[in-house]
């Protein structure tokens, strides 16, 4: 990616767990990963399992530098750090931030543990590269320059964050991983995406997915597309990014949903992988490639 942009890539856009296969190849199947280029930064928000085609991408610079933000630490957004070939390679820069969990473990502790036996044939310590961890306060707000990144609480069991970032008078929100409230809007959330030129948002399930009576999905952490358009619109964010599709869903169902989706708010697009949207103070390009 270019220096001296505001540009956003989606390398992983599923959540729960990777589902490829003939029915999901347009949207992807590989698990919650998302860059951000802001000015001469490098932000990666989770490590799912798109993170290991991050890492392909990023075979061709060196040093690589980023900052390695997980909203949380369940399995879909950092079972991909293992794979994450730069993480291997000695010169290399790596500033990985999240809130420690609910039962204090860190995020150090937590990427330590997944490469264990018998999970993983190396440990964590094998990685080359310069890994420099950073436990987050909900609610601070970090600053690299001119590109400052904003943390709210989302509402997940385990607890998850929430990010904005801002540059330049550009903005983006990554709100993954929360459930929308039965009886009002989160104010954590619309705090984050209050007049965000794009908003990349948990949309997993239909409403009528989320209430059905046989198989509810109240309580299980996730929202729907329906209360991602509210959020969209009272929050009047430019771009909506549907994100962190159910697995369950293939391409053609998420074809239905952008349309019905669109019908309401017409600046509506589903996350796929390889999508790329840079913002601009008059407006975002979106490139569907």
């Amino acid at each position: 990616m270019p220096y001296n942009c505001f540009q956003i890539k989606f390398w992983g856009v599923r959540g729960s767990i990777p589902c490829p296969g003939s029915e999901t190849v347009r949207y992807g199947g590989n698990t919650s990963c998302v860059e951000m280029q802001v000015g001469r930064e490098r932000l990666i928000f989770d490590g799912g399992t798109g993170l290991h085609l991050l890492g392909q991408s990023l075979m061709a610079e060196s040093p690589v530098k980023a900052h390695l933000f997980f909203s949380h630490s369940h399995w879909d957004h950092i079972q991909g750090f293992p794979f994450f070939i730069p993480a291997f390679i000695r010169g290399n820069t790596f500033k990985i931030y999240a809130v420690p969990s609910p039962n204090g473990a860190t995020i150090k502790q937590t990427l330590h543990d997944q490469m264990l036996h018998p999970n993983f044939p190396v440990p964590l310590q094998i990685m080359r590269a310069d890994l420099e961890f950073y436990n987050l306060e909900i609610g601070e707000t970090l600053h690299y320059g001119d590109v400052s990144v904003e943390t709210r609480p989302l509402n997940h069991p385990g607890e998850a964050v929430g990010y904005r970032v801002n540059w330049q008078g550009l903005s983006a929100a990554y709100i993954t991983d929360t459930e929308h409230f039965p009886d009002r809007l989160d104010d954590n959330v619309l705090a984050l995406t209050w007049q965000a030129d794009v908003m990349i948002i948990d949309a997993t399930y239909t409403d009528e997915e989320y209430n059905d009576p046989k198989y509810s999905k109240v309580g299980w952490g996730h929202s729907t597309w329906q209360q991602a358009v509210k959020i969209a619109q009272a929050a009047q964010v430019k771009q909506l990014v549907l994100f962190h599709h159910d697995p369950a869903h293939n391409d053609d169902f998420l074809d239905r949903i952008g349309e019905e989706a669109r019908k309401i708010f017409p600046e509506t697009i589903l996350a796929r992988e390889g999508l790329s949207i840079e913002l601009r103070p008059e407006g975002s390009r979106i490139d569907e490639a």
